[in-house]
């Protein structure tokens, strides 16, 4: 693919544009401008609607296309529509192959994703010869985990000589919305066994503790849950620290709920819950307004900081007014940023680690309910 002119808008495709996480993104990308963003998905009807929606505010240039991902033409297509960035967003990425990374590679543009799927962000490098080869940066799980996560983490122990525990949670409003490729996605574990790198096996779902985030949020049930950073961060950091996720709902009830879904799983009594996401979501939508709009995040770590000495420090964000689904959107919003200033990552093909510092993300969460702090 031949190279733009400089001159010209730095054009984007998201695939998955008009999706849950997608029109975010596309929102947080259309007020950047120098962009030209092009929405895509197998409706042409609804990208046009949400250009629609967005073009009175717009900074960006704004395009939409119907366009099939899974396709065997999707090379021609990004090399035809001239864009140098790919972000895909057609989650959820649980048993998804890279075809969209390597159709990428195979037309010369950046690729990013908001995958949250461990084998698929961990096993990203099997496209590094191609990427590596076209010159390009494919970066899988621009996410809350593990890009954000991770730069939580980066930031609090940065010269610490050694990290022994690096706890994670993320707990979102039940009145925020919900979209069902996330609902699938949670549900995949449901049940079922997540290794640990120090040897521990847990059930999805199973277990329960509770976490005390700040006003408004207050106290939050947790249950692990597989996510990239049980592979990344150990192996990341001195002393190979122990890594423990929990996702939670507010409603305890509902959380409960799976609770004993997801030791029905373990018992064999259901063998996928993902088949029945819909009409879980339907059940779990007659609750929509209970509780809050406000959901909360934390990322805590124990070791020895730069002087030998015991230290602790969590990292909390708190979005609220419905805000937390903005929040696994931030990354690939900076990456984009980093790549139209001419700021490309390394090329090459890796999960979204390191790419990032929490100065970053600050700057995509303007105009936005999203905040943090570290205590």
């Amino acid at each position: 693919m031949s190279s733009p002119s400089t001159s010209e808008p730095y054009r984007v495709l998201v695939i998955g544009g008009y999706g849950f996480f997608g029109r975010r993104l596309v929102e947080r990308l259309s007020r950047q401008a120098g962009l030209h963003v092009i929405v895509a998905g197998r409706s042409a009807q609804q990208a046009s609607a949400l250009l629609t929606e967005l073009r009175s505010q717009a900074q960006a240039t704004l395009g939409a296309i119907e366009l099939d991902a899974m396709s065997d033409e999707l090379p021609g297509w990004l090399d035809g529509l001239r864009v140098r960035a790919v972000v895909n967003a057609s989650g959820p990425f649980q048993g998804q192959d890279y075809r969209v990374a390597l159709a990428c590679t195979a037309a010369g543009v950046h690729c990013i994703d908001l995958a949250d799927g461990r084998d698929f962000v961990a096993g990203v490098a099997a496209v590094d010869v191609a990427a590596t080869a076209a010159g390009v940066c494919v970066l899988s799980g621009a996410s809350s985990v593990p890009a954000l996560s991770g730069a939580a983490v980066d930031d609090m122990t940065r010269g610490w000589q050694r990290v022994d525990e690096i706890d994670i949670g993320i707990s979102p409003g039940n009145r925020t919305e919900r979209g069902l490729s996330t609902i699938r996605a949670g549900l995949s574990y449901c049940g079922r066994p997540i290794r640990h790198d120090d040897g521990r096996t847990l059930t999805g779902w199973l277990r329960l503790r509770l976490h005390r985030y700040p006003a408004p949020v207050g106290w939050r049930p947790l249950s692990p849950c597989d996510v990239p950073d049980l592979d990344l961060l150990p192996a990341r950091h001195p002393g190979r620290p122990r890594v423990r996720f929990g996702a939670g709902l507010e409603l305890f009830a509902l959380h409960f709920g799976m609770n004993a879904m997801a030791l029905a799983g373990r018992l064999g009594l259901v063998r996928d819950w993902t088949v029945h996401a819909p009409w879980l979501k339907r059940w779990s939508d007659r609750f929509a307004t209970l509780g809050s709009d406000a959901g909360a995040m934390h990322v805590s770590v124990r070791g020895l900081d730069d002087q030998g000495r015991r230290a602790r420090r969590t990292w909390t964000l708190l979005a609220t007014d419905g805000d937390g689904p903005f929040v696994p959107t931030l990354a690939a919003a900076a990456l984009v940023r980093k790549l139209a200033a001419g700021q490309p990552p390394a090329i090459g093909a890796r999960p979204c680690v390191g790419e990032l510092t929490l100065d970053d993300f600050a700057r995509e969460t303007d105009g936005r309910h999203i905040s943090w702090k570290v205590a």
